[in-house]
């Protein structure tokens, strides 16, 4: 299984659909940051990702010291920073009045229909929840604006046509429907990852540019395959077929850590992963992932998160939920 396969089966994303609209120009809408809106979208996620899937029309997107950015039909716009935006027919326009998002996502997908009655343009807007350094592991040297047009790709369609089904099925008495748009949230956000990779303008530094890099995405793919094997510098070069010399610069130039380091931080996400979402004890899970005494496990577990295992479990498990308000459209 390659890196990012192993990755995303063991960090914690969460989607959702908040809104689906329709919009008509003229018409503008102002996306708050999503530090001011993740307590109502995901209280206890210490990063929130928000995205938007054009399905029909065109439109802009404006940031804050950015140029106008045009999309259009296909197109899917994330904000890896969760930067607040506008979103409208044509640059400069004053965005709507807005509402309480607690109200807004009352019911979700929420159905928006505004404007002024011109050129018709459909918008599905969501979010990805992680954990901080999930984040830093999946984003981190994407640029502030990320725009991919799925359409090209042969899971587009079939995103597209599985997301209309799903918004259909969610406004239905049947149960279910939000959960299957968690899931194409999910999906999409992946695909729009894994089609950045491979685009003109992908990243040259950070995790997933590393992992379409010949000598660094080997190592990585082999540390993922299997990371509770003691792995020297060596035997990961040999690994990359490379010198151990270049590996290292290369590693340390993308990835931003050596590859012994990345080792030791990506098995504390498996530990994190394996003591929030079971009741495994702790020696087996310091034994699956590399670590042959509690001792030693437990201390390289606190440097990385600043809690013992244990008391990071017992904390994880009653985590406060928390509350807040913003504006949207009405």
């Amino acid at each position: 299984m390659d890196a990012l396969s192993q990755a995303l089966r063991v960090v914690h994303l969460v989607g959702a659909v908040f809104i689906h609209a329709r919009f008509s120009a003229p018409w503008c809408y102002q996306s708050p940051s999503a530090d001011a809106a993740a307590p109502l979208l995901e209280p206890n996620a210490e990063r929130v990702v928000i995205f938007h899937l054009i399905t029909e029309g065109e439109c802009v997107v404006e940031r804050a010291g950015a140029p106008p950015l045009p999309l259009s039909a296909g197109d899917v716009v994330v904000f890896p920073q969760g930067d607040a935006h506008r979103m409208g027919s044509q640059p400069g326009l004053s965005p709507a009045k807005g509402a309480p998002l607690a109200e807004v996502l009352a019911r979700r997908p929420r159905l928006l229909s505004h404007g002024g009655g011109g050129a018709v343009t459909r918008v599905v807007c969501g979010y990805l929840a992680c954990e901080a350094r999930v984040a830093r592991l999946l984003l981190d040297g994407l640029p502030p604006v990320l725009r991919v047009n799925v359409r090209g790709s042969n899971a587009g369609a079939w995103l597209e046509a599985s997301l209309r089904y799903a918004l259909a099925e969610a406004r239905s008495p049947r149960p279910g429907g939000e959960g299957v748009l968690a899931k194409l949230a999910e999906v999409l956000f992946i695909e729009v990852l894994r089609l950045h990779m491979n685009g003109p303008g992908a990243a040259r530094t950070g995790w997933l540019a590393a992992l379409g890099d010949r000598v660094v995405g080997a190592a990585l793919n082999a540390l993922h395959a299997r990371p509770a094997h003691s792995w020297t510098l060596e035997e990961l070069a040999r690994a990359a077929s490379t010198s151990r010399s270049v590996l290292a610069e290369r590693f340390q130039q993308m990835v931003g850590s050596s590859p012994i380091q990345y080792l030791t931080q990506w098995r504390m996400l498996m530990a994190a992963n394996l003591l929030a979402r079971s009741d495994a004890p702790l020696a087996r899970i310091a034994e699956d992932v590399g670590y042959h005494t509690d001792t030693s496990f437990s201390r390289a577990f606190r440097r990385e998160f600043g809690a013992p295992p244990a008391a990071w479990r017992r904390a994880r498990g009653a985590a406060p939920q928390t509350s807040g308000s913003i504006t949207t459209l009405r």
